[in-house]
């Protein structure tokens, strides 16, 4: 899969952004902190980043999870992710999580990668449903979700538990691939 625009690329993660991801994921901490525990803690140093990208190339491998980068055209830093994760096979179906560095926030390159990766869900992978869970106080990750059609679909009851705090309920959203 690959997708190019003017300002931002996308491409599978591979071995050689290891220092890019750690650097990513370190510096936005605060805030990935609450809704990417798990991606946050198994890229705390430079070698954990390293067998992350190894654990994700495997999971594309028996494609049972594919890891993107969104990356700046112009430094060629990884701006975000995109996790397309929870694939059904047999309800052809899988879910999105993504994030974006505070530095490229606000310029509609997530809605865009978005767009990009499921008619690549859609027309590669031949999935027919693709999610998003976000918790409805995360404003930009709504937006992201509406501007590319996802359609509200009900309140999924204690459905995420942030390190240390009571579990949330989550707005499922979802795109349904039009033959």
């Amino acid at each position: 899969m690959n997708y190019r625009s003017d300002t931002f690329f996308i491409e599978y993660l591979k071995p050689e952004d290891a220092l890019n991801l750690n650097k990513l994921l370190v510096s936005n901490t605060e805030r990935f902190k609450r809704y990417l525990p798990k991606t946050l803690s198994e890229n705390r140093t430079l070698d954990s980043s390293k067998s992350y990208i190894v654990k994700r190339i495997d999971l594309m491998a028996s494609k049972s999870e594919y890891t993107f980068t969104i990356k700046d055209t112009l430094t060629k830093n990884i701006a975000g992710l995109i996790i397309l994760k929870s694939i059904d096979w047999n309800k052809n179906k899988g879910e999105f999580a993504y994030c974006i560095g505070k530095s490229y926030e606000k310029n509609g390159w997530m809605s865009q990668a978005i767009r990009a990766v499921s008619k690549f869900a859609f027309q590669e992978l031949k999935l027919e449903t693709l999610q998003i869970i976000s918790h409805k106080t995360n404003k930009a990750s709504v937006k992201v979700a509406e501007r590319n059609n996802f359609v509200w679909k009900k309140t999924l009851k204690h459905e995420f538990i942030p390190s240390g705090q009571p579990p949330l309920d989550m707005e499922l959203y979802e795109l349904t691939y039009e033959r």
